[in-house]
């Protein structure tokens, strides 16, 4: 029985985590590039907050969720042979994730200010805040990763005769099992945007009252639907693998070696839904907005239309003297 379920698992991982690698780097790019080619997105907080989230959930695939498709693919982890891969890739990951979670945070507390009736909390939704908050918090994540630095290492296992890439300190490994990956990045951002998503929703339902310009108020529900929708798709892709998480990492649970299999089993169906949540955003926006198609197509047919013109050739009118 534990044999079909680790090869169920791994297949899962092989071609489901394929396949959502692949859109998802495809649409963070297309992403980030509708973000950056469109003035209305360049000067707003809440969409510069969605284009740092972009950019990392690039970064989330590549360094987090590539590794595990490579061992899916090829049985192939660099990590367990690289001390520097090793380090590197754990700092960065942490480093991506926390910028993710903490950019979808703020861009649901942006459109809650933005959408509020009080003028001085609508002044907080400013570009020049956005551009120091995501610095302060970049900050705040790369220092976060000196540890990971630190405490990751290569360790040859004696039962085995394998070298893996693990943490050597076991406080470390708590804070890491329990409180980074369940709280700071698990439950704390699932409730956070939630909470602050349903206010902005609260309050965009109030906008058609309010004494509004037509081209603002467009943009606030526009963004507010992309942010609410992105805020869903977080609960029902992150809320399983950080509940299932929190019971593999219990020891009490998992003494039985046919509960560890069932379990890895789900853990690797949860992990692929759990990248998902990196891979969707701009299909979700696509989907969601019509706002947003528009402004896609508009790019789309700009980059074309550049890049089919052709240089002209200007002639030299002046007939040289004999």
């Amino acid at each position: 029985m534990a044999i079909p379920l680790t090869v169920i698992g791994q297949e899962i991982v092989r071609y489901c985590g394929t396949s959502t690698f692949a859109v998802g780097i495809l649409g963070g790019v297309l992403n980030t590039l509708e973000f950056f080619s469109l003035r209305t997105f360049r000067e707003s907080s809440c969409a510069f907050y969605l284009t740092i989230m972009a950019f990392s959930n690039i970064g989330c695939l590549g360094f987090s969720f590539s590794p595990l498709i490579m061992v899916a693919l090829i049985n192939i982890d660099v990590s367990n042979t690289s001390l520097f891969y090793c380090k590197f890739r754990r700092c960065m990951s942490q480093a991506f994730l926390g910028i993710s979670m903490t950019c979808l945070c703020l861009a649901t507390i942006d459109q809650y200010f933005a959408t509020c009736a009080y003028p001085r909390w609508q002044r907080l939704c400013n570009i020049k805040l956005a551009h120091r908050l995501v610095i302060i918090t970049a900050l705040i994540w790369i220092l976060h990763g000196i540890p990971y630095l630190m405490y990751f290492n290569l360790v040859l296992s004696s039962t085995t005769n394998t070298t893996t890439c693990t943490s050597t300190s076991s406080t470390f490994n708590y804070y890491r099992n329990y409180i980074f990956t369940i709280g700071i990045i698990g439950y704390l951002p699932i409730v956070i945007a939630g909470l602050f998503s349903l206010l902005a929703y609260r309050n965009i339902q109030q906008l058609a009252y309010r004494i509004v310009p037509l081209i603002r108020r467009d943009l606030d529900k526009q963004l507010t639907t992309m942010v609410l929708v992105q805020v869903l798709v977080c609960v029902f892709t992150l809320t399983p693998y950080t509940t299932i998480n929190a019971v593999v990492t219990s020891v009490n649970l998992t003494n039985d070696p046919i509960t560890q299999m069932k379990l890895q089993l789900v853990l690797n169906i949860t992990l692929v839904m759990y990248y998902l949540y990196f891979a969707s955003p701009f299909y979700l926006y696509l989907c969601v907005s019509e706002r947003f198609r528009r402004q896609f197509i508009h790019v789309l047919s700009k980059i074309f239309i550049n890049f089919c013109k052709r240089p002209t050739i200007r002639v030299n009118q002046v007939i040289p003297e004999p």
